[in-house]
């Protein structure tokens, strides 16, 4: 069997959680199958699925090899197909983004671009943490913050700050502090992602240098819509990104508190593998770049 139904094979099963579907989409016996399969491995060095007489299941190495083989076949597919079906963009495409920032900035943007091409199906995967593209199978990633990963390739769309905040019914009640140091005499939330250290916040301190100051953080909380809820409640001051209390300050829900102490805004960057990108990929990273832009690309 050539290497292209080793793979075709491999998906079915895996897809399909047996052997003996498998065989039956592809009109061939279930031996042939589980040979495909075992070449597959044997070729790799690796185990690819975990086989009982009840079930078969993917290993980590088989998930991985799944999400690119998908993709390679869907190109592979593409390119026997007749050129007028070659125009659009087909396949899946993997994109990743924080949690806060996928919802408010990026589901817009996946909505828009996924009329404009109805042959293509797109998997949006929002975690508070960096996904790793290679090991992950993710064809582009929203990082927000320096690159802590050289070899990335990035494109800049704009800028956010690092505010922190609180209701106005909380300041009324504690008081505005009027340096981070004041911060020792308030209540705090502590969001993990811009907080780490949850009773320590950093502040710069001339230069690259920067200076921690000790809080008391009522609430510690691990992600960003709990830690702003919280803070509307009036349970204390919080620190997060810009982007993600925006229509809050707008309205007056929230007010920005040691304005003249905040950091230098971070970048927001659209970033992906070096080397060639798929279609689909060089299409929706030409897309997200000029649509986020104009979404956060004035707002420091």
């Amino acid at each position: 069997m050539d290497r292209v139904g080793e793979w075709r094979l491999f998906v079915s099963v895996a897809s399909l959680g047996s052997f003996i579907e498998a065989a039956r989409t592809h009109s061939c016996s279930p031996q042939s199958v589980t040979r495909a399969v075992a070449a597959l491995e044997q070729r790799l060095g690796t185990r690819l699925l975990n086989r009982t007489t009840r079930s078969v299941s993917l290993t980590g190495e088989g998930e991985h090899y799944l999400e690119r083989s998908r993709r390679a076949l869907a190109e592979f597919e593409l390119l026997e197909a007749p050129s007028d079906a070659r125009t659009e963009l087909h396949g899946t495409l993997s994109v990743t983004a924080s949690v806060l920032f996928g919802q408010l900035h990026l589901v817009p943007v996946v909505a828009e671009f996924l009329g404009a091409h109805p042959q293509l199906d797109l998997r949006l995967t929002l975690l508070d943490r960096v996904v790793s593209l290679a090991e992950e199978g993710v064809d582009v990633g929203v990082r927000i913050g320096a690159l802590a990963d050289s070899a990335l390739r990035a494109r800049g769309v704009g800028h956010v700050r690092s505010v922190i905040c609180a209701s106005p019914a909380y300041l009324k009640r504690a008081g505005v502090p009027k340096d981070p140091e004041a911060l020792a005499h308030h209540e705090c939330i502590a969001f993990t992602t811009t907080t780490p250290i949850a009773d320590r916040w950093s502040f710069p301190s001339g230069g690259r240098r920067e200076r921690g100051v000790a809080v008391r953080p009522r609430l510690i909380i691990n992600t960003a819509q709990a830690a702003i809820d919280a803070a509307l409640a009036g349970l204390g001051l919080v620190r997060v990104l810009s982007y993600q209390v925006d229509s809050l300050l707008a309205d007056r829900r929230l007010r920005v508190v040691l304005e003249p102490f905040e950091p230098a805004p971070v970048p927001v960057q659209l970033v992906h593998l070096p080397g060639p990108q798929r279609r689909a990929a060089t299409a929706f990273l030409d897309f997200a770049a000029e649509r986020l832009r104009k979404r956060i690309g004035s707002r420091a």
